[in-house]
C-alpha cells in the first residue's frame, strides 16, 4: 500500500457537556470527552472487569453547534474522525500534550435533550417516492401469504 490512513471509529457516551468556543468570523469549535468501555473476565478470579478509555472529541462549526444543542452528558454517539496530537506550553512553562479525535462524521445514537424535536438534516434527503412507487408497494403488500 502506497498511502497511509488515519481513521478512528468510536461508539461511546459523553462524559461532559459540549464546551464551545466561538471565533471572529463565525467559526466555532466544540470539545467534549467520550468514554468507551471494554469488559473481560479475569482468568484467575473469574471476576468481570470493565475498563474505560477516555477520548477527547473535537467538532467544528455547524456540527459543533448541533452537538451543543442536542447532546448532553451520558448520550451515546458514533463518531468517525482522525487522531491529532498537539502540544502547548502551560502557564507554569511546562510542555503539555494531548491527543484528540477530530470528527469528520457523527451520528447521535441516543439523546436525552429535546428527544421529540426533529434533528436537522446533515445530508441530502432521499427522493420522495413517486405515486407509481407507492402503488407498487401497496400491490406488493397485498400479495403477502400471511
Amino acid at each position: 500500500m502506497a498511502g497511509t490512513i488515519n481513521k478512528v471509529i468510536l461508539i461511546g457516551h459523553l462524559g461532559d457537556e459540549v464546551k464551545m468556543h466561538y471565533f471572529e468570523g463565525g467559526n466555532a469549535i466544540g470539545r467534549f470527552p467520550i468514554a468507551t468501555n471494554e469488559t473481560y473476565t479475569n482468568r484467575q478470579t473469574g471476576e468481570k472487569v470493565t475498563t474505560t478509555e477516555w477520548h477527547n472529541i473535537v467538532v467544528r462549526n455547524k456540527l459543533a453547534e448541533i452537538c451543543e444543542k442536542y447532546l448532553s452528558k451520558g448520550d451515546k454517539v458514533y463518531v468517525e474522525g482522525r487522531i491529532k496530537s498537539r502540544q502547548w506550553e502551560g502557564e507554569d512553562g511546562a510542555k503539555r500534550y494531548t491527543t484528540e479525535i477530530h470528527v469528520v462524521d457523527m451520528t447521535f445514537l441516543t439523546t436525552k435533550k429535546e428527544l421529540n424535536a426533529p434533528l436537522p438534516q446533515m445530508e441530502a434527503k432521499p427522493p420522495e417516492p413517486s405515486n407509481q412507487d407507492v402503488a407498487k408497494n401497496e400491490h406488493e403488500e397485498d400479495d403477502l401469504p400471511f
